[in-house]
């Protein structure tokens, strides 16, 4: 076949490498909007149609937060994440320890103990000084309360009106030392759904910072580094009973759910009642049309465990001090594959799918 010809295969497009060899599926956005960067369907269209089908490899086809890697015999966590929130500064946090603690959890969920962190910093011709040395102070402050070293890093500025005060890449390093092996592709009927407390803490925090909006009571970032919680829950119960854990960052709880789901070829079921959302937040939402299962959180975690030890993590998950609101969410089902299912509080059934595009951009 010659470049780019076009051929058609179980009625999807593909188009054909320049060599014929490698067929790539057509990706039919003539331009990047914000919705690419939602976490939702046009994010996982992007990843797949033009990264994933050009970088294909068997770690990266596991599409979980970090790759864990066997090196010398030693395995090893490796994550990279971009953070381009705005405002840089906000109630809970800013991009400084937001930075920091993402890729943190990152490493985490992949059951390792982070280590070390590189960070990449693009700044904007105009900052002032005094703001990013508070950006730079909060990610030391980040760090030593996470208790990892950010050992080496890249500085670059942009003109003016070419970025956004700041930009910062964190790629970090962890030791998966305990024999865990944690994946969506990895969820199983009866496994039950433990999430570690009050969801759509940080995006409407921030929503609430751009628009000036004033609730009764204050809000602000759940932003926290979770390697801690999750050491608590590894101690707590055999690892062979954890099967996934994820922190619901862009696209929220529906969206991880619904990614565990497709990889493992399972359902699930949710109950409306177990999920906790504070009074602001849902008061929020319901005046602007959103849902917090889709809100973004900085510092709450989902995992799938075995029922047998479901009890005992729950258990550890509510003596941490960032589990103590945690809660036994739903369960996997054998069918519906591929969805997710919400008991709600009114007795009825409804579909948690997966949004198209974005509902609150640059929040991460």
């Amino acid at each position: 076949m010659s470049a780019g010809k076009v051929e058609e295969r179980d009625e999807a497009m593909v188009t054909l490498g320049p060599f014929g060899e490698c067929p790539l599926p057509i990706f039919e956005h003539p331009q990047i909007v914000l919705g690419h960067g939602s976490g939702g369907k046009l994010s996982a269209e992007l990843i797949e149609k033009v990264f994933v089908s050009r970088l294909r490899n068997s770690t990266l086809e596991k599409m979980d937060d970090q790759a864990v890697l066997e090196i010398g015999g030693v395995r090893l966590a490796f994550s990279t994440d971009s953070f381009v929130v705005t405002p840089i500064f906000f109630p809970g946090g800013d991009i400084g320890s937001l930075a920091v603690n993402g890729t943190v959890n990152d490493l985490a969920m992949g059951g390792a103990k982070p280590l070390y962190l590189a960070a990449a910093f693009i700044l904007e011709e105009g900052l002032a000084a005094a703001e990013l040395g508070r950006v730079v102070d909060s990610m030391a402050a980040a760090a030593q309360s996470a208790g990892v070293q950010l050992v080496t890093g890249d500085t670059k500025v942009v003109n003016r009106g070419k970025g956004d005060k700041v930009f910062i890449t964190t790629t970090g390093i962890g030791l998966v030392d305990r024999g865990t092996q944690l994946s969506a592709d990895r969820a199983r009927p009866g496994d039950k759904i433990l999430l570690s407390g009050y969801i759509g803490d940080h995006g409407i925090t921030i929503l609430s910072q751009r628009e000036n909006l004033e609730f009764e009571s204050a809000l602000e970032s759940d932003c926290a580094a979770l390697n801690g919680l999750v050491g608590a829950m590894l101690d707590a119960a055999p690892v062979e009973g954890f099967r996934v854990m994820r922190d619901p960052t862009r696209g929220g709880v529906a969206t991880v759910l619904n990614e565990i789901v497709g990889r493992s070829r399972v359902g699930m079921v949710l109950r409306e009642s177990a999920i906790p959302v504070r009074d602001a937040v849902r008061g929020a939402c319901e005046m602007l049309g959103l849902d917090p299962l889709y809100v973004a959180n900085e510092g709450k975690l989902v995992a799938i465990v075995a029922p047998e030890i479901a009890d005992a993590v729950l258990a550890a998950m509510r003596r941490h001090p960032l589990g103590a609101e945690s809660q036994m969410i739903g369960e996997v089902v054998e069918r519906p594959a591929g969805m997710v299912l919400m008991k709600t509080s009114v007795g009825g059934t409804r579909v948690v799918d997966v949004l198209f595009g974005e509902q609150l951009p640059r929040i991460c």
